[in-house]
């Protein structure tokens, strides 16, 4: 369900879950530009781009597609992969942190859920579930690999030259075509399968 439903459906819960899920956006911008800093590269923290303001992070759009659909972007975090101390384990690593992180937050969540569901119910479980599933959807969106989404660029770190080169050539057109296989329902099928990949990796860590 997008955000715009659950406002219409739930406001109050609404109101709850629109802070921390555009933090779930800024915390996976937040995560790649801290793994490439620890990796060597200090330009998001040149630019202030290491912080929790969302004003440094967010995109008008990806916070549209957030509210629309149930999962958007942030303004890409700078890194200079030329800069790092490995290039293709940075690649991987820096790519791979930001998924991870909305891993890691749908993870808290649905832990805290199995605590206080059964308890509380009401509000706080239906935030802990909507915050859970959000969480998941922006990482398994995330894999997709078409650039700029964060899978193309994992898929580069174990591509040869040639291959990332003309992977990386599509970066430009990257969002149109995201936009575009979005409409026609075209991701749904790969949003899917990630999206199963994530929940059984959180499944299994679940106690």
């Amino acid at each position: 369900m997008g955000l715009l439903n659950l406002l219409i459906n739930d406001p109050l819960t609404f109101i709850l879950l629109a802070i921390p899920l555009l933090y779930s956006i800024i915390i996976h911008e937040l995560a790649h530009g801290w793994v490439a800093y620890r990796m060597g590269d200090p330009t998001a923290k040149w630019q202030g781009r290491l912080s929790l303001n969302p004003l440094k992070h967010l995109d008008p759009i990806g916070t549209l597609m957030l509210f629309i659909f149930g999962f958007g972007w942030a303004k890409p975090v700078p890194v200079n992969f030329n800069n790092l101390h490995d290039t293709r384990k940075g690649l991987i690593f820096v790519s791979s942190a930001g998924i991870a992180a909305n891993m890691i937050l749908a993870f808290l969540a649905f832990f805290t859920y199995r605590i206080l569901s059964p308890a509380s119910g009401g509000v706080p479980a239906t935030f802990l579930y909507y915050l859970a599933q959000i969480n998941i959807i922006l990482a398994a969106f995330n894999l997709i690999p078409i650039p700029p989404l964060d899978g193309s660029k994992i898929l580069m770190g174990f591509l040869p030259e040639r291959l990332q080169y003309s992977l990386s050539r599509l970066e430009p057109y990257g969002f149109f075509i995201i936009i575009g296989l979005l409409y026609f329902g075209a991701l749904n099928p790969f949003i899917d399968f990630f999206r199963w990949i994530v929940l059984s990796i959180i499944s299994i860590l679940l106690p």
